[in-house]
């Protein structure tokens, strides 16, 4: 039923909805930029229900993702059954648009490569999308596909965004995400992208995490000059990757490559990564102390010291002494 393509793993989101601060500080009828949020589904129940949302700030919603049929058509929430039916109903409160956004990081992307390479498979994703479109009502979709490998992957990815929107011409609404990496952005057509879509959610985030040598900011604003990247390698970018990647790196290709500055939103997470045993950014951590990952209404974790470095426009909490809540000391 569910044009779904596996469980997400490691996904990501730009500002998931949660927290109380979040959600009581709007008023309705502020003025704003779009402002796009994903609700992850397999979280549905650690964040809070859809009708505890102010829509106030939102003008977006991306349901993600497609893979849980249970929490999304059947679980009891809201009044209602299902978390995606439950998000549409707010729909009547507000000019919010609600979107299905389908892949996701990992195995959430596995068979897009697959799918999009084939037309006959294409005819029946479009089909089941359409079908999705009817039943709940939707403004639209959110194609997540991480990542293209190759350019002929990337062709594909242009030929399924097309038919995306042929198959849903306005007033649905075609949007993907993109990761900010080049070499992901330089297998992909984005002046011919761009042409499909409403707008780029620009993943600016997770430039550093645990698959990477050395600790790192993984959502700067700024790269730092080459003159000031902390180290002496000679070639940082090779071993951690925040040394070169950031935000204005990121929107900077887009441009570069034609995109309309109106049709990409920068991505914010609403997380923050630990890197065990390091006390600053670029330092060797303990790999092998498992992923840790802290909603951003937790943080700074008790116990810790907040650095601000105005410079990248990015911070980060240490527990120098190893008695804050992060465990055992480090970022």
């Amino acid at each position: 039923m569910y044009p779904s393509l596996g469980t997400p793993s490691g996904v990501t989101c730009f500002n998931e909805p949660s927290g109380q601060d979040f959600m009581q500080r709007a008023s309705p009828g502020v003025p704003m930029h779009w402002n796009a949020v994903y609700y992850a589904n397999w979280r549905a129940n650690n964040i809070p229900p859809p009708s505890a949302l102010n829509l106030g700030y939102i003008s977006h919603i991306f349901y993600a993702f497609a893979c849980n049929e249970w929490v999304d058509e059947h679980q009891p929430v809201d009044g209602t059954r299902g978390y995606l039916r439950a998000l549409v109903q707010r729909k009547h409160d507000s000019q919010v648009k609600v979107l299905l956004s389908i892949g996701g990081g990992g195995i959430g992307s596995k068979n897009f490569a697959a799918i999009a390479g084939n037309p006959a498979a294409v005819e029946i994703f479009l089909s089941s999308a359409a079908e999705l479109a009817n039943k709940f009502n939707l403004d639209g979709f959110d194609i997540n596909w991480e990542h293209p490998e190759s350019l002929e992957q990337g062709y594909d990815y242009n030929t399924l965004l097309y038919r995306m929107r042929e198959k849903f011409p306005n007033p649905y609404l075609l949007t993907t995400a993109l990761s900010a990496g080049q070499w992901v952005l330089n297998k992909i057509n984005l002046v011919e992208a761009h042409l499909y879509v409403d707008f780029i959610n620009l993943m600016t985030y997770d430039f550093s995490g645990p698959w990477t040598p050395h600790s790192g900011h993984h959502a700067q604003l700024h790269a730092p000059p080459a003159a000031e990247v902390p180290g002496q390698r000679q070639n940082a970018a090779a071993t951690n990757s925040t040394c070169t990647m950031s935000c204005s790196s990121g929107v900077a290709y887009l441009l570069s490559w034609g995109v309309p500055a109106n049709k990409i939103l920068l991505g914010i997470p609403a997380y923050g990564r630990a890197f065990p045993g390091a006390y600053g950014i670029d330092q060797l951590y303990q790999r092998g102390a498992g992923e840790k990952v802290f909603d951003y209404r937790e943080l700074p974790l008790p116990g810790t010291e907040e650095v601000h470095d105005d410079v990248l426009g990015a911070a980060y909490c240490v527990d120098v002494g190893g008695g804050g809540s992060g465990g055992g000391g480090g970022l």
